[in-house]
């Protein structure tokens, strides 16, 4: 992954991808280039309009979906609520327990009779009924790491003749992913994929698409923005895109790089690497290995103990629901899950003692 990693300044101590990315440095280079023009009183545009393009490209390659089936949008939760306004009155939503609030709040606040309904990750293919007509799930859980079984999933939505909506925001990026296999999909690039906050996209198959209506149409869903930018936008683009929403220009100048570099990158080299990194941590904690390896550990850590070790000998991690959480991406190496290993308390065949305060640059 070492090829990988030279695209970042840092990542050192840094095990926090599932709750933020660390940017690129082509995308630094680009928002600032960006930036500068704009207070030198040249904002590009029509640069910016390229960028946004070339970022739904690397995305649809990336996820293995053609181009013409991606809408980009801001934010998970809007884009799930223009799948919620969809839902038929009275329909069945059935959801993950405890899955990410972006996924679910939505149908739980769709009103109009909408039932949504709950079961736990690894029961949700059995729970799949004749009445449920949207089965929603993240591919990999914010909360635990748990990696969903989404061909089992897919398979019983399948045979109930229901439809599937997968968040892929914990898992693109790392993990190897076809958005076909799915209804729809939803993704907020910017943790695993490194990208500015304000980058989300959304694939829709085209027949799912056909049962989803428009309800946040803007000058943006047009077949061509720049002419739908009055009145109704009676034309709206004939593919995915007339679900797009305005893009947030400079997010999108620095997304292009980063998704660029991700959909060009060995995602299974990727994820061999980040999932051996993280079962070498689960080794050293002697926690127990996950039945589908995830590059996301978590383990129970009510009173925060364990966070607060890590963060007292420098390294970045987080805390979900109750449990201390670390994630490994391409920029982590060896050392840094021995160095967290240290913080933790764990002594290996060798002591790093020596290392703690130190900055490393990779």
């Amino acid at each position: 992954m070492s090829s990988l990693a030279s695209h970042f300044t840092g990542g050192r101590d840094y095990l926090a991808a599932c709750t933020l990315g660390l940017p690129t440095r082509a995308t630094v280079s680009a928002v600032r280039a960006d930036l500068e023009s704009a207070a030198s009183g040249r904002p590009d545009v029509v640069g910016a309009s390229l960028a946004v393009e070339d970022a739904r490209a690397a995305y649809a390659r990336l996820v293995c979906t053609p181009m013409r089936d991606v809408a980009i949008g801001s934010q998970t939760s809007v884009l799930v609520s223009l799948l919620a306004a969809s839902v038929p009155d009275g329909a069945e939503v059935l959801c993950a327990e405890g899955d990410f609030a972006s996924l679910v709040a939505p149908f739980a606040h769709a009103g109009r009779g909408v039932r949504l309904r709950t079961a736990p990750l690894d029961r949700l293919a059995d729970a799949v009924s004749p009445d449920t007509w949207l089965v929603a799930f993240s591919l990999v859980q914010s909360a635990t790491g748990e990696v969903a079984d989404a061909a089992g999933i897919a398979a019983a939505a399948a045979r109930a003749g229901a439809r599937t909506l997968c968040d892929l925001t914990q898992a693109a990026g790392w993990l190897p992913v076809d958005a076909t296999m799915f209804d729809a999909t939803v993704c907020h690039a910017y943790k695993w994929l490194c990208c500015p906050r304000g980058v989300a996209f959304l694939t829709l198959s085209p027949a799912f698409a056909g049962e989803i209506r428009p309800v946040q149409a803007g000058w943006y869903s047009g077949d061509d923005p720049w002419s739908s930018c009055y009145g109704t936008g009676d034309v709206l683009a004939p593919d995915a895109r007339r679900f797009d929403v305005s893009p947030a220009w400079q997010a999108f100048v620095g997304a292009a790089p980063a998704l660029a570099l991700f959909a060009d990158a060995d995602i299974t080299a990727a994820y061999v690497h980040t999932t051996g990194l993280a079962a070498r941590f689960r080794d050293g904690l002697g926690l127990a290995q996950p039945e589908r390896p995830s590059a996301i550990v978590t383990w129970p850590d009510a009173t925060g103990e364990a966070l607060a070790q890590l963060t007292a000998h420098g390294i970045t991690a987080s805390g979900r629901a109750g449990r201390a959480r670390v994630a490994f991406h391409v920029f982590n190496d060896e050392l840094d899950v021995d160095r967290a290993l240290h913080a933790l308390g764990v002594r290996g065949a060798s002591d790093l003692s020596a290392f703690d305060g130190l900055v490393y640059a990779i």
